[in-house]
């Protein structure tokens, strides 16, 4: 590739660097700063994707996992600034979500130069591909918001309705907890919850006990292969996704990363990386021909049996006895 390619100068990516530092600087400090986020808390959140992107990166090219930093800066800034939920929300979006879209530019250039692809050019289509995208991502919220009504609001959508948000419900109940009411008031000293801050602890001393046990037991080749941010990693995702989900992950990987690799390893090795997007490309293709075929004409659920497993467990929604009981649960004696 580099004998018949030029690679991509990196004064280009020091100039996109600049112009959307100063537009994120701007965006915060302008308009009345009604984000509430000043100029540091860009610089900041900046500084700690950087520091972020690449340990993370290498767990993501390892074993395809992305632990995520949205605890890390909800918790920083929250402690920093405590009751300001928006620039909770535009600090995380900026250290986490740009850290994300790093490993995501770096996953498609690793797809390029596997398909052989000049890095100019993707270069090119990643620009043009994400300013196309946050338009049309821009230009679709602000319709549907203005053309569904009570669009996220649960208790007034009819039921099946996929206009929920459960996404958008999460990133709210995140700048509440760690916006509005600080990590100060809910993990404090003070706090009922104190004592889970000694899971930062745990997590940080779990891999030293995993490399203790494979020098105690060095001919157990298997020990070397537990990795911590990965197991503990995945419950990141668990909201809102819903079981369906994992059971899927779950089966495709094993297939795949087990079946497939002992026993065809040269296809593995070949198409697995590719099979990967073409995965992710199906699934956003089957978005848009179900919203068509369906949505499109008010039909928003079909009943399968992998479609409503999830909505019939009213104990996991429900107190325990002694507890108040909402409307909807059954009484416990």
């Amino acid at each position: 590739m580099k004998a018949n390619y030029e690679s991509v100068p990196q004064w280009w990516f020091h100039i996109i660097l600049v112009v959307v530092t100063a537009l994120a600087i701007f965006t915060c400090e302008g308009f009345g700063k009604q984000l509430q986020l000043p100029y540091w808390g860009i610089l900041l959140a900046m500084a700690m994707a950087f520091v972020f992107t690449l340990p993370i990166g290498v767990i993501l090219a390892t074993a395809n996992q992305e632990p995520g930093l949205n605890i890390i800066t909800e918790m920083v800034i929250g402690y920093i600034m405590p009751g300001k939920p928006l620039a909770n929300v535009v600090f995380k979006t900026y250290g986490y979500i740009s850290m994300t879209q790093a490993h995501t530019f770096l996953s498609d250039f690793k797809l390029g130069q596997y398909m052989k692809i000049p890095p100019k050019a993707m270069f090119f289509v990643q620009l043009v591909g994400t300013v196309v995208a946050s338009a049309v991502y821009f230009g679709t919220a602000w319709w549907l918001l203005g053309t569904i009504t009570s669009i996220c609001d649960t208790s007034k959508l009819p039921e099946g309705s996929p206009w929920t948000c459960p996404g958008d419900a999460v990133f709210f109940s995140a700048s509440i907890i760690w916006g509005v009411v600080g990590p100060l008031r809910m993990f404090g000293p003070e706090s009922i919850y104190s004592s889970l801050n000694y899971f930062f602890l745990a997590g940080a001393l779990a891999p030293f006990f995993v490399w203790l046990l494979s020098r105690f037991f060095p001919q157990k080749n298997w020990i070397k292969l537990i990795n911590f941010p990965v197991l503990l990693g995945a419950t990141a995702m668990m909201p809102p996704a819903h079981a369906v989900n994992y059971t899927s992950w779950f089966v495709v990987g094993i297939i795949f990363n087990y079946y497939v690799y002992n026993k065809y390893k040269s296809w593995w090795g070949r198409y697995t990386y590719v099979l990967s997007a073409g995965l992710d490309a199906g699934t956003a293709f089957m978005a848009v021909l179900a919203f068509f075929a369906l949505n499109n004409y008010n039909i928003y659920s079909v009943a399968w049996w992998g479609g409503d497993a999830d909505d019939h467990c009213p104990l996991a929604q429900c107190p325990t006895a002694g507890s108040y009981v909402p409307e909807g649960c059954p009484s416990f004696q």
